[in-house]
């Protein structure tokens, strides 16, 4: 064979391995391309992360996911963390984490989900874009979550999860001690897109909070002095309902085009002022009490059980808080704060920041007691 053959045939073998290696990285990027969960033509919502591998048991048996959207803001982050640990390790379901945080605190969350403890959990990080709020919500100093934009991502929650059908949403100062496939399989009432735990008649309730005056009540949130109000013929002493965990049913939420309906409302707020000046600590609740004005299903108050965050949650016994599925330390003391009850219980999920940036606040003599 001449030496001109020779560099012939050389040149065909090396065309042919190139060619297998480029249909090898091609095929790879097509697979990684299908296991993203990619919604980047959405306004105002753009994933920064995307979901890791399923574990081969979950692949191979086609388990339905259950997808979680939790709001991750940088000076609460531990309290996600802990509730997304809570979950993860009381389930054996196939769970996708959604976290809706802001740009300035994903790459923190990303380096606190890659700790030893947390790799297996399977997440998708969204940012939120808060010019989705503008002329929608009004800042106020005496109404602290008119400055907290992720409060109201749970507004958004067809866009947050595009492809699902059914979806839970929570706060982050909540530790889930049940399977979270059990609340997911809550059953909800024809032509209803949403489950909520009622406050008049849940297992919180019975917790007696003296000074609550009308926090149970729609007249706890809006105004009845405003006209518009008046003509929704909403009667004042409807029991209200906690939007803080809820179970969503996505199909009938876009059928019904509830996102629009709940920022109608939040603009008729910033024009004419229709929620209460009360409000119970919730600018983000009379949207949805005006929506799903009886027009929604429960979940079991076991699910949500409440008043952690306040003085009432200190009369929980230790035999309930045990039992209940999920605890919410809603109210304005904090399981990482100094004053909730059972932070113990709290603590048992929280994974401590690699990065050093969020630390617990306990008292001295707390921390002395324990010696």
């Amino acid at each position: 064979m001449s030496f001109r053959k020779v560099n012939i045939v050389i040149l065909v073998l090396a065309v042919a391995l190139f060619l297998l290696v480029l249909h090898h990285n091609f095929l790879g990027l097509s697979s990684l391309l299908r296991n993203e969960v990619s919604d980047s033509g959405i306004l105002g919502l753009q994933p920064v992360d995307f979901i890791p591998n399923a574990p081969q048991h979950v692949v191979d048996g086609r388990e339905e996911e259950i997808p979680v959207v939790i709001a991750a803001s940088e000076d609460r982050l531990g309290g996600a963390i802990a509730a997304i640990n809570s979950i993860q390790h009381n389930t054996r379901s196939n769970v996708i984490f959604y976290i809706v945080t802001l740009n300035g605190t994903a790459d923190h969350l990303r380096s606190w989900l890659s700790s030893s403890n947390l790799k297996s959990i399977r997440y998708k990080i969204v940012n939120f874009d808060t010019k989705l709020l503008e002329g929608k919500v009004k800042e106020d100093p005496d109404q602290g979550e008119s400055i907290k934009p992720l409060t109201f991502a749970r507004f958004y929650l067809p866009i947050l999860v595009p492809r699902a059908k059914k979806a839970i949403y929570m706060d982050d100062d909540v530790i889930v001690q049940g399977d979270i496939l059990a609340l997911y399989n809550t059953p909800l009432k024809p032509g209803h897109a949403a489950a909520f735990s009622e406050d008049c008649d849940s297992t919180s309730a019975k917790v007696v909070i003296r000074g609550a005056g009308n926090q149970y009540n729609y007249i706890g949130y809006l105004d009845y002095k405003k006209e518009r109000i008046r003509k929704l013929s909403m009667k004042a002493s409807t029991c209200s309902f906690n939007p803080g965990v809820f179970v969503a049913n996505l199909t009938e939420w876009r059928r019904q085009n509830i996102t629009n309906q709940l920022e109608k409302w939040m603009k008729l707020n910033v024009e004419e002022g229709l929620y209460s000046r009360t409000l119970a600590g919730s600018i983000t609740t009379p949207p949805l009490l005006i929506v799903f004005y009886q027009q929604h299903s429960t979940i079991d108050p076991m699910w949500n059980v409440r008043h952690l965050g306040s003085s009432a949650g200190k009369r929980y016994s230790p035999q309930f808080v045990k039992a209940a599925k999920l605890l919410h330390w809603n109210g304005h003391f904090k399981p990482w704060g100094r004053t909730a009850s059972y932070t113990d219980v709290w603590e048992k999920w929280y994974i401590p920041d690699p990065t050093g940036k969020f630390s617990l606040i306990r008292r001295h003599v707390e921390i002395s007691n324990t010696k």
